[in-house]
This record gives structure tokens, sequence and C-alpha cells, in this order.
């Protein structure tokens, strides 16, 4: 469908092209010299130590994980309102997931009270989602984390610009993971990255990332070694050159275009005051700087969202949800535990997302808002 104002759109152009096209020209394809540029590109950005950049997000979850040690007859502390992948990535290593109420319907980031109320002996780890680009309370969590002896993964895809008191978002905790997919702020179509301050959890990143060997193609083809060991059971999650091509462009755009996402939320939290003042705008007090990856919305208790949805489709006008809990998706729902996270489920029913994209205009802004107060009659 050709949408008049679709959820997200990407800011490519020739940049991006000749990019590709110089790694094309040069016939290494695979994860070498312009990756290795990336990573150091994206550590000076966020000011985090070590980058490390693998296939996708999920794939960083999953090696800050088994770096960490997580493991069978671990538990693992995550959000229900997330993606899928943040509690999948638990699974992968053998381990629980354990989920964890939200704070309201003006902050969705994950409780640090539902939190401590969720610790055994068998937790290892915390996964905090910085939901929308808006950061977690995050002393709270790390105060936790230090008193009872767990590890804090960030799962920070939705955070590529944010900070909290000078610091970048991935920065805080043990392990940060971002991701690159199509819809994020930035986008190599797949891609993520991992990254940490601490030097043998990025030793231990780098070598599960690629089949845990002691040396890589690039080393070999550089004359750097000639054989390789090893040394652990790792795994195939590079990235590959294109798609780190990609990335170097896109980091450049970066703040340009979130500097767009900020105006325009901040258009629409105008617009929403005075036209739809019955709308819960979340996040509209938050502390810290956000990237402002999604605009979401609570719509009323007696709104028939999928009605909404549709009237605005009938408009033109892209929307979503983020995100249907995964506590109660039937795969999870296999589990011996059985959770009532009252606040993430009600607002799980009453959440919209709205379009949010550089490219959009003010006046797209304006047509939505109004469409949405037409279709909420």
């Amino acid at each position: 469908m050709a949408w008049r104002i679709p959820l997200a759109d990407i800011d490519f152009n020739e940049e991006e092209l000749h990019a590709v096209e110089e790694v094309i020209k040069s016939k290494w394809l695979t994860m070498g010299a312009i990756t290795q540029q990336f990573e150091k590109n994206f550590s000076e950005f966020t000011g985090i130590k070590h980058a490390v950049a693998v296939t996708n997000c999920t794939a960083g979850l999953h090696l800050a994980l088994a770096a960490l040690g997580v493991g069978p007859g671990d538990e693992v502390i995550v959000p229900s309102l997330t993606f899928v992948a943040t509690s999948n990535a638990v699974r992968y290593t053998g381990a629980e997931p354990v989920f964890a109420d939200i704070n309201s319907e003006n902050d969705l980031t994950i409780s640090p009270e539902a939190i401590q109320s969720q610790i055994t002996p068998r937790t290892k780890a915390i996964i905090v989602m910085h939901y929308g680009g808006y950061a977690c309370n995050l002393e709270r969590v790390l105060e936790i984390a230090r008193d009872y002896h767990l590890y804090v993964v960030e799962d920070a895809a939705h955070a590529l610009g944010s900070s909290l008191n000078g610091v970048h978002l991935g920065g805080w905790g043990d392990v940060g993971c971002f991701s690159f997919f199509s819809n994020k702020n930035m986008t190599t179509a797949e891609g993520g990255m991992v990254v940490t301050n601490n030097d043998h959890l990025a030793e231990k990143v780098r070598l599960l990332r690629s089949h845990g060997m002691t040396s890589l193609t690039w080393d070999r083809h550089q004359g750097h070694a000639w054989s390789y060991d090893v040394v652990e059971l790792g795994y195939n999650y590079r990235i590959d050159e294109i798609r780190s091509a990609l990335g170097a462009v896109q980091l450049k755009k970066l703040p340009s275009n979130n500097r767009k996402r900020h105006s325009f939320t901040e258009h629409y939290r105008q617009l929403m005051g005075q036209k739809v003042p019955e709308v819960i705008v979340p996040f509209l007090d938050h502390r810290g700087e956000s990237a402002h990856h999604i605009f979401p919305i609570i719509l009323p208790e007696n709104s028939d969202r999928v009605r909404v949805m549709e009237k605005l489709k009938q408009s033109g006008i892209q929307t979503s949800i983020h995100y249907p809990p995964i506590h109660l998706f039937r795969y999870y729902q296999q589990s011996d535990l059985n959770y009532h996270l009252p606040l993430t489920e009600n607002v799980a029913r009453r959440e919209l997302t709205l379009p949010l994209f550089p490219g959009m205009q003010v006046q797209d802004v304006t047509l939505v808002v109004d469409a949405l107060r037409e279709a909420l009659v």
C-alpha cells in the first residue's frame, strides 16, 4: 500500500550508494577495514570504549549474555513491553527470562521496584530496554544490581543518540546492544552493535562473534596470522563490509536526523494537548536526551484501537503497536511461571504508535493529529 504518511522512512541518498559501490569495487566483502573503522567511529560517537559490530541486535544480546556467562539454571529479568528478541536472547543461552512490569502510563520503561520483586537466588542479570529512546531509571537499576551482584545489559535498540546525565545509553550497564534494522534512527538494513567499557567482555564478545576463532580472515589477508585456533564454541554473528559502509554514512547523519525527530515530537506534543487532550502522551517530563525513535500514545480506556487504526489507514496514515506483551505470546505461556503485569497489559491494549521520521513535514504532524481526532469521535 502506498501510504500518504508512512510510519517510518529511510534517509538514503547518493552517499550510501557511493559507499556500497566502493566496497564492491574493493572485492573485499566480509568483515574487514571498513567494519573496523565503523566500530571506531561508533565508539567515538557514543563515548563507549569498545564497539563490536554484529549481524543484528538479537545476535548482540545473545553475545552479551553469553559473554557474561549466563546459561542453564540462570534467570534474567526482562521487560515484557518490548520486542520479543529481548527475551528470546535469554532463551538462546538456556536461561529463563523473568518478566517485570513497567512504571506507568507515562513511563513505559521497566520498573525498578518490579525488578527487585522478581529477584531470586537464580537471578544472574537484568535487561533494561530504553523504550522509544527514553532512558530507564538507570541509577536505581544499577543500585539494585550492585546490591544483588547482578549484571545489567542495556537493550538500546531504540536509543541511538540517547543519553542520561551526559552518558550515552548503552554505556551505563555492563554491556549495551544497538539495532540498525531498517526502521531504526540509522540503518544498515540488518545489523547491530555491542558496546562495553569492559576490556575483558569486549574481547569475549569479539571471540564469540566469529566461531571462537583466534584470528579472522581479514587478519590472515593482511598477513598478521597464517592459521588460527578455536578456543570457544562461538557463532557466526559477523557483519559484512557493505552494511558497515552503510552504517558509517548513516552515523554521520544521525545527529541531524535525531534533531528533526525531536522537533516533530515537540510539535506532536503541542498539538495533542490542544486537539486530543484525552489521549496520554508518555515521557512528557522524562529525564535525559532521547533519540525519539517512535512516538507512542495511550488511547482512552473506552477506545477501539483497531477501529482507530483502520480510520487512520483510510486517511493514508500508517500506524503500529509497540508492543504486544511477550508474556502473553503462546510460546511464553508454555512456561511454568504465570505472570500478571497489570500496567504492561493495560498499556499494551491502548498503545498506538504514530508516524515519526526525519523526512516528515510539520504539516504531516498536523494532518496525523487531525485525523486521530476524527478517528476518536
